[in-house]
């Protein structure tokens, strides 16, 4: 956001101000419902499938002096998980501020580009609150199946790229219909290609439409199969004791 400031200070603006929107729209437990979310914080979404985006930000006021309601114009999706997501970022978009205001920073020095990236990892951070993610993905040993269940709004990409916000060093690849689409870790440098372990696991959720782990020594591989009748995605996620090791 601002070359001064450490990532340790941005997340835990980001982290506090999700908490305190959470908190303020007395929501307890996963999964986050973004609609009601929004609702509860003052914003009304609306569907709109007129605009080409899946969701924008609009005032629409009443009398002429009356305060403006934010307003959330909602593109319909057959994926909820896309609408969840779309409202989570327009509700980023409506606490920005919130997150300037805690690193003390003025948005008008912050970057072109800053306001976007708040507002995507707060979406992040609403859909999977860190403190309940990290209790939830601990005590299951992050199965990435188990997670969805619980934060159903949220999709599985999302979780597993969150799963690289939280200790310990992990790396998490992505492979659509075949080949790596994506692929990074936690740590400073390049993760590299995959070792032949990883192949091997991702190879079984591949093929047989089945997770599978593996561990040799201290590195752990996990692998899902997110199977649709016209597309074939697997995620992985390779735990490593030392990032130097993955090189």
């Amino acid at each position: 956001m601002l070359p001064e400031l450490t990532p340790e200070e941005v997340d835990h603006a980001l982290d506090g101000v999700a908490e305190e929107a959470l908190a303020e729209a007395g929501i307890r437990q996963p999964p986050i419902d973004a609609i009601v979310l929004a609702e509860t914080l003052g914003m009304t979404v609306a569907l709109d499938n007129r605009q080409r985006g899946r969701a924008r930000c609009a005032r629409l006021g009443g009398r002429a002096d009356a305060a403006t309601r934010p307003v959330i114009l909602l593109r319909d999706d057959p994926r909820p998980e896309r609408r969840h997501w779309a409202v989570a970022h327009e509700i980023g978009e409506h606490l920005a501020w919130r997150v300037f205001a805690r690193l003390g920073v003025d948005p008008r020095e912050a970057p072109p580009t800053g306001r976007e990236g708040v507002a995507n990892q707060l979406a992040g951070r609403l859909l999977l609150p860190r403190a309940w993610f990290c209790a939830d993905g601990r005590a299951g040993d992050w199965d990435l199946v188990e997670l969805k269940q619980r934060y159903a709004t949220a999709s599985h990409e999302l979780i597993a790229r969150r799963m690289l916000e939280i200790p310990p060093p992990v790396i998490v690849t992505l492979f659509d219909q075949g080949r790596i689409t994506w692929r990074c870790g936690n740590q400073p440098g390049r993760a590299g290609p995959p070792s032949p372990d990883e192949r091997a696991c991702w190879q079984v959720a591949h093929a047989e439409n089945r997770p599978d782990r593996r561990q040799r020594g201290a590195v752990s591989i996990q692998a899902w199969p997110i199977h649709e009748p016209s597309w074939r995605r697997e995620i992985l996620r390779t735990t490593v004791p030392a990032w130097e090791e993955t090189a």
